[in-house]
């Protein structure tokens, strides 16, 4: 079950991703969101400093969301994190 905090970040993840989708959307204009996976196959997105911008605020919402997940333990997770204790 996801905490309010994890669909929050989610969210403000969701909402980059269309801020940088439409970015690389005014520079490649044929660009899917898919291919923001690997944009490094578009030379104009890869030199475009506004859209590596963009695409750096995506992946500190994505950090923090990780640092997050993993900082708040999971009910009914182990918390000796190497499986069982028997």
């Amino acid at each position: 079950m996801k905490s309010d905090i994890d669909t929050l970040i989610e969210e403000i993840a969701a909402q980059q991703e269309a801020v940088l989708l439409s970015c690389a959307k005014r520079i490649v204009p044929h660009v899917v969101a898919d291919d923001l996976l690997q944009p490094n196959d578009f030379p104009e997105l890869e030199e475009h400093p506004h859209f590596r911008y963009e695409e750096g605020v995506l992946m500190g919402i994505r950090t923090v969301q990780m640092a997050l997940r993993a900082a708040i333990p999971k009910k009914n997770a182990n918390r000796s994190g190497c499986g069982s204790d028997i």
